[in-house]
């Protein structure tokens, strides 16, 4: 195959890598994602590097947002109405696309992990799946009938709205919505509840329950609306193992009997997962956008 290149671009950092596939990869950086000039530059410096040793055929972009993902659209491959400093009505596909002279696949962050877990990780043999990741933010993304979720733009599973946890008084970290999904169960709101970050909670915090309660809410939602065939929970939150258990029994409390199917109730722990490409499900799926350039 044709070396490809994919980026994860995160509100937080951008992951940037060179190969074919999980058994293929051939080089890798991190750095903080900053001003949009400054991060891109960066990008395009690791790229032209990689390809003074072999050209790359496509890149793709798996990218925080909200974005246009339309190719048709006059600004498709930008970042819009983001709230992150700076980086608003960001054109980052057409950027590296010109600065290095090759196709670019683009789509959001969570739809290039659900690519790559579809392509090789946990969602394998599956056509309708969705993938979440709980960090910084909360967004969902997947695949209906194996095509990559779109219509008017793209989910914002993160943005959905749920009932308040009755111990709960926090306000919510969302600056558009407050208390949706994202501004109660990101990382943010973690830190923002409890004056401290999610991997120093002792397990016995009463910080899971209350987190496992948003996240039940907004997977009982999702199953009821687009009934995916399984579930992959990731990002930094998750890396909180013992939040799966909690999840999964919270989601059957919720959905009491309602979906009569063995996932729901005799294989649970097969049905909402973690993600199998573990935290390079991004990046590869960025590869994976690549590749369908090529094509």
């Amino acid at each position: 195959m044709p070396l490809l290149g994919g980026i994860e671009a995160g509100g937080t950092k951008f992951v940037c890598a060179v190969g074919t596939g999980p058994d293929d990869f051939r080089a890798e950086t991190r750095f903080p994602t900053t001003t949009p000039e400054e991060t891109i530059n960066q990008a395009v410096a690791f790229f032209k590097e990689q390809a003074q040793k072999e050209p790359l055929a496509a890149i793709g972009i798996a990218s925080f947002g909200p974005v246009d993902p339309n190719p048709a659209s006059p600004t498709f491959g930008y970042i819009t109405t983001t709230p992150k400093p700076h980086w608003a009505q960001t054109d980052l596909a057409g950027a590296l696309g010109r600065a290095l002279g090759v196709p670019v696949g683009f789509d959001t962050d969570v739809n290039g992990a659900a690519l790559g877990e579809y392509r090789w990780g946990a969602a394998q043999g599956l056509d309708t799946f969705i993938y979440l990741t709980i960090g910084t933010g909360l967004g969902g993304g997947g695949l209906v009938n194996g095509r990559l979720m779109h219509g008017l733009i793209h989910p914002e599973m993160g943005h959905v709205r749920l009932p308040r946890h009755p111990d709960d008084p926090y306000p919510g970290a969302c600056p558009f919505h407050g208390d949706c999904l994202e501004g109660m169960a990101a990382g943010p709101a973690l830190q923002g509840r409890w004056g401290q970050r999610a991997e120093t909670l002792p397990l016995d915090h009463p910080a899971w329950e209350i987190e496992a309660h948003y996240l039940a809410y907004g997977l009982v939602n999702f199953i009821c609306t687009m009934s995916p065939q399984r579930i992959i929970l990731g990002g930094g939150v998750m890396e909180q193992a013992h939040l799966f258990p909690l999840v999964r029994r919270k989601t059957q409390e919720l959905l009491n009997g309602y979906v009569q199917s063995p996932e729901i109730i005799e294989r649970i722990d097969r049905y909402i997962v973690p993600p199998g490409l573990g935290n390079r499900a991004g990046v590869l799926g960025a590869i994976a956008l690549a590749g369908q350039e090529i094509k």
